[in-house]
């Protein structure tokens, strides 16, 4: 499976789309539409997108942010494709591959809601996303809504 454009456009609103760099809730670097710049993109002022180097010291374009988002959005999706063992509908799959992209995938594929999917329990994932909204250890407000928006979209 992969996100639908419903779902693409729920992530680009709760994550945001920046053209320029900026630190998130945690205070790491980011841009685009939540990407996490790495430390050989902060040490170089590049950012490889489809293949080509592009530098973003001033800005990205839009065009830029959303090549860079399609690029970003493949391992999310890889991992929710190869680690829920259940039927999954479109509307639970983007729920999961936005929280996927946003806790990563070493995260999710060690997580008690995956455990919980996978034993069919589909009515514990909304509680079990919920407990992820932190950042630094701290409750994040924004975090708490947008779980609450992925859980609305995950029962809808």
């Amino acid at each position: 499976m992969h996100m639908s454009p419903h779902g693409r456009k729920l992530l680009e609103e709760w994550e945001g789309v920046r053209l320029k760099a900026y630190k998130d809730s945690a205070g790491l670097l980011t841009i685009g539409v939540g990407h996490l710049l790495t430390k050989s993109e902060l040490s170089s002022g590049k950012i490889d997108i489809n293949d080509e180097s592009v530098k973003y010291v001033n800005a990205l374009t839009l065009e830029q942010a959303d090549a860079l988002l399609e690029q970003d959005l493949k391992p999310a999706e890889t991992t929710v494709n190869n680690h829920v063992k259940v039927e999954l509908n479109q509307n639970q799959f983007d729920a999961l591959v936005s929280f996927t992209f946003n806790v990563g995938g070493g995260a999710f594929k060690g997580s008690t809601l995956l455990k919980k999917l996978n034993n069919g329990q589909y009515d514990q994932v909304p509680g079990q996303l919920m407990r992820w909204n932190k950042a630094g250890g701290k409750v994040v407000p924004g975090l708490n809504k947008r779980r609450e928006s992925e859980v609305k979209l995950w029962n809808s």
